[in-house]
């Protein structure tokens, strides 16, 4: 079985990060969306809150997982059988950070590969961090995240659904 991890913060998930994941399911038999613990201090939401979030988000994918990540992502994905870890790139900038750790990435782990899918130009400009910032300024983020994200983020930040 070719096992794919999807690690991230996604805090929210956004639309983009499902179209990722959609998108491996073609790719791979199965995929783990691993979600960081650890940085909880800057978050809108709780790790257990971005899994519950996600969870709700792939129901209705059989092959999709969502598990918390804590520690180092190629000691998670060397656990659980993966072959590659999976990223998304949205432009530049994004390309120059997920270069130097795939480089770090094969040094640990030279077996499970490091690949990347271009992010859908719908999406391009769509970023957990900026769905946050705007939604916190009384943005409606309608379109950019599942609608069951989209409330939860509304209660978080005190506006009505």
């Amino acid at each position: 079985m070719r096992t794919a991890i999807f690690p991230g913060a996604f805090d929210p998930v956004t639309n983009g990060h499902l179209d990722l994941v959609k998108r491996m399911t073609g790719l791979f038999d199965q995929v783990i969306v691993a979600v960081i613990r650890g940085r909880e201090k800057s978050t809108m939401f709780t790790c257990e809150e971005r899994i519950e979030l996600f969870r709700e988000a792939v129901k209705e994918l059989p092959n999709v997982e969502v598990e918390m990540l804590e520690g180092l992502t190629v000691e998670f994905a060397k656990n659980r059988g993966a072959v590659a870890i999976v990223r998304g790139i949205r432009g530049g900038g994004d390309f120059e950070y997920e270069f130097d750790m795939a480089l770090m990435n094969r040094k640990m782990a030279p077996s499970i590969e490091s690949v990347y899918l271009m992010t859908n130009h719908e999406y391009i400009y769509v970023s957990a961090s900026r769905v946050r910032e705007v939604s916190q300024l009384g943005y409606d983020v309608d379109g950019l995240v599942p609608d069951h994200v989209r409330a939860a983020i509304r209660e978080r930040v005190g506006l009505q659904a």
